[in-house]
């Protein structure tokens, strides 16, 4: 069996090697800081897939002092032939040595058999010094790979492409944390071009790659579809005796049950989002958003999160036809067709006006406290009567979906979760949008769905997702 390749990421201090190992690795755990030297020593990360080790990266110290390795490995050498013995004399001689403590650790790696990631900063212009470094890395004669990867506001590339592409056989523009998941792949398939013996393993490291990303949205599909139907279906429920139901008022009542149902729906939807990001292997992201709160203005019931997330009377009036006339059609089916369709025409234009008025206004849940029964009344609150409400939750879900699923795992700044146009929505196919809106309405009379419904559902939230996604990715 061919071991999986391991790639050592070297280059000068603070030119963004960590972050390259923090984005092919999907690990956001590793250390990045703009002090020079935050990597001391060697780190390999291994990148998994269903337990299976893909390849490795190995994240390395920069250079401190080339040129005086440089000057050693010259002296030393006799001819071309023996230049990769040089390398390694010159390590084996120097491992204790203070001197070239970085140099050593950056070099054991490379005379293990690992293949070469050069990492610059395209970002300043490109400078003669770095030429002791790159000719050393040609003595170990490994495969190599070059990265500009630009940390500044200025551009200096075209000048680093062509110095890099004297010393390596393949030059990629690369920024660690803003590059595609393509880029991601692309790189890997240059890898196998360089070395035959990867050629193999590094093809099936992309389909593994490619199918988990796959494997990802439909999870996330799942987890959102789950949030949804719990959010749009919860009750708050409280027993009392009778003393307590005569004791505490109605409005009383209502206002501390509001409060838990408002506080379990902030919990869920922030249950949602640790649960995606952890499915994309992001465990350290800090949002940067307003927090829900009743009466703010980026609650879910907020005018501010309606105007950003909501879908027009219009939508729903669609989407509430074709749902109604599904649940009409049953009465067809019970008159074995005499109706001619009338049972699906009525049960449509009931959706659609329904789902019509009700998008107009905010329904709020409704204190209901039963009757009597053994002593006990019960009181609930819940479930909301607002198929908006599901909407605001579905765009907010995607819309967070589609930041960490685009989100390189060397990014550290705050993530920003912006409203966005709620438009994308409109994009999406007829069947989904009405098997939504369907959900929703039985969500809002508290049927539960079965396997068959749910997971319909699920492929409705999957493919809208996959349009906010494509609106995203093309919006001007």
């Amino acid at each position: 069996m061919t071991a999986a390749p391991v790639f050592a990421v070297v280059g000068h201090p603070n030119k963004g090697k960590s972050s390259v190992v923090a984005t092919l690795s999907q690990n956001d755990a590793i250390a990045i800081a703009l002090e020079p030297g935050t990597t001391r020593k060697q780190q390999a990360y291994p990148l998994k897939v269903d337990g299976q080790v893909l390849y490795t990266l190995v994240d390395t110290p920069g250079f401190q002092r080339p040129r005086r390795v440089l000057e050693w490995l010259e002296a030393h050498s006799a001819s071309a032939s023996d230049r990769t013995e040089t390398v390694q004399a010159f390590v084996t001689q120097h491992r204790g040595d203070n001197r070239f403590t970085d140099e050593c650790e950056l070099l054991s790696p490379l005379l293990e058999g690992a293949g070469i990631i050069y990492v610059v900063d395209g970002s300043v212009p490109y400078n003669a010094e770095h030429e002791a470094e790159m000719t050393i890395l040609r003595w170990t004669g490994r495969p190599s790979l070059a990265l500009i990867n630009s940390i500044g506001p200025d551009d200096h590339s075209e000048s680093w492409q062509a110095a890099l592409g004297q010393f390596f056989q393949v030059v990629r523009k690369f920024d660690a944390v803003r590059a595609h998941f393509d880029q991601h792949l692309s790189l890997l398939r240059a890898f196998g071009q360089l070395e035959p013996a990867w050629e193999t393993p590094l093809a099936k490291a992309t389909d593994y790659l490619s199918e988990q990303r796959r494997r990802r949205r439909e999870q996330s599909a799942q987890l959102i579809g789950k949030a949804l139907t719990d959010m749009m279906s919860y009750q708050e429920t409280r027993i009392l005796t009778t003393d307590q139901a005569t004791s505490t008022g109605d409005d009383a009542l209502a206002d501390q049950l509001r409060q838990r149902w408002y506080q379990h729906q902030r919990q869920r939807e922030q249950g949602l989002r640790l649960n995606i990001e952890h499915l994309y292997q992001h465990r350290r992201v800090q949002r940067q958003e307003a927090e829900l709160e009743w009466h703010s203005e980026h609650d879910l019931f907020s005018e501010n999160s309606r105007k950003a997330w909501s879908v027009s009377k219009g939508y729903l009036a669609t989407a509430g036809f074709g749902a109604g006339a599904v649940s009409g059609a049953g009465i067809d089916a019970l008159t074995f067709g005499s109706s001619l369709g009338t049972g699906a025409l009525v049960g449509g234009l009931i959706g659609a006006a329904g789902s019509y008025f009700y998008g107009d206004r905010l329904v709020l849940p409704t204190l209901d406290i039963g009757v009597l029964k053994n002593g006990l009344k019960t009181a609930t609150f819940g479930p909301v009567q607002d198929s908006q409400f599901g909407y605001v939750v579905l765009g907010r879900a995607i819309d967070h979906w589609w930041h960490i699923c685009h989100r390189n795992h060397a990014g550290r700044e705050l993530l920003d979760l912006e409203p966005a146009d709620h438009h994308w929505l409109s994009r999406l196919d007829k069947a989904s949008r009405q098997e939504i809106q369907k959900t929703f309405d039985r969500c809002r009379k508290s049927r539960p769905l079965d396997d068959r419904q749910r997971q319909k559902f699920t492929s409705a939230v999957e493919k809208a997702m996959q349009v906010y996604d494509s609106w995203r990715l093309n919006r001007p």
